[in-house]
């Protein structure tokens, strides 16, 4: 059976889950959209269903997946509707629903729904991607309280540049959100990961949580809160064969890497298909039979190559992490130039195995 495998750690998931409460204060939206971030949305679901004050996801289909495992916890749809045919599952199924657009509000209004909704209006305070605008605000409020159709509303807003902690932009987010909300009584949630983690001043009664959930850090920089995460997902797996190569040899597609001294090449069964960055470099971190090494060469649809040259104790079936609890994702996100959502999200093929339950 091919070694390729991601391990997750469901108690490192409820630790990093703590943190967010912790630090806030606040109720907390486990958000585990996108199959968790790659993590398996039904078994982090249940993992945190003791103790989260819900979850939130992107859509209906993922939500009704997690209905279907009998999660019973509030779930939210982040991108609300679609369809105004799909109010009557919401109200079946007991989920929570962001309106970011008037057509949403429109459709709710003119709804003949059995029972009223929990809806979580959304405020576009400068991302521009979806939410009213602040000159609708109000008023769409006051529609959703006078339509009937509504039971509570949360206030939302999402940040554009939370992962900045020197810029400006967040604070002026804030500012259009208090300005628009005015006089407004109501539950708000405006913290995502990046300001639990490094936006206390920021007031939410609800955070969403969601990269910090899986133990990644959504900082380009060190940060000390974000270092109390831990991993929930250590990809690993073996070396198939090692290659004894003399100075001046190529390796891999494209000749982008040729040995300038004897070396010693692991051969390891994880690629591109499995949802590793075909484009990280050479040099990029990983460990091999407990010692750091690195990348290199490109990386092959299902194999990559790593230097093993001063690892004599590394060899023929030796486990090799790619990243976890040793390297980070982070880490080898930025070697690749893209971020950690995106690495974990891209994981494929390999079997997703879980301790901590």
């Amino acid at each position: 059976m091919r070694p390729a495998r991601a391990l997750i750690d469901l108690q490192a998931l409820r630790n990093n889950y703590r943190i967010a409460r912790e630090l806030t204060g606040a109720k907390a939206l486990a958000v585990i959209k996108a199959d968790a971030y790659g993590h398996g949305a039904v078994r982090c679901a249940q993992a945190l269903e003791g103790e989260a004050d819900g979850f939130a996801v992107a859509c209906i289909e993922e939500a009704l997946e997690l209905r279907a495992a009998g999660i019973r916890a509030p779930v939210l749809l982040l991108e609300g509707f679609f369809e105004a045919e799909e109010l009557a599952l919401i109200v079946e199924h007991d989920f929570w629903c962001v309106v970011h657009s008037l057509w949403q509000l429109e459709a709710i209004e003119k709804a003949a729904l059995s029972k009223p909704i929990t809806v979580w209006l959304k405020l576009d305070s400068g991302m521009h991607r979806v939410g009213l605008h602040p000159a609708d605000y109000q008023t769409a409020y006051q529609r959703l309280q006078a339509s009937g159709k509504v039971e509570k509303i949360v206030l939302m807003s999402h940040f554009a540049r939370a992962d900045e902690l020197h810029e400006q932009a967040s604070a002026d987010q804030v500012a259009v959100f208090e300005a628009a909300r005015k006089d407004l009584s109501a539950e708000v949630s405006l913290r995502n990961s990046p300001a639990v983690l490094g936006w206390p001043q920021i007031p939410s009664d609800w955070v969403r949580p969601g990269i910090m959930l899986y133990g990644a850090t959504p900082f380009e920089e060190a940060n000390e809160v974000a270092a109390r995460l831990q991993p929930v997902m250590t990809l690993e797996s073996k070396v198939i064969c090692v290659r004894e190569l003399p100075a001046g040899e190529p390796i891999g597609y494209g000749a982008k890497f040729i040995t300038q001294k004897p070396m010693r090449v692991g051969v390891v069964a994880m690629g591109y298909a499995d949802g590793y960055p075909r484009h990280a470099p050479t040099g990029t971190p990983v460990l091999v039979a407990g010692q750091r090494s690195q990348l290199i060469g490109r990386v092959s649809m299902d194999m990559l190559c790593i230097d093993l040259t001063d690892i004599p104790q590394a060899g023929l079936g030796s486990t090799v992490e790619l990243w976890g609890k040793n390297i980070l994702a982070s880490d080898v996100a930025m070697a690749a130039d893209t971020i950690p959502y995106q690495i974990f999200c891209n994981l494929r093929r390999v079997p997703l195995l879980y301790s901590g339950a």
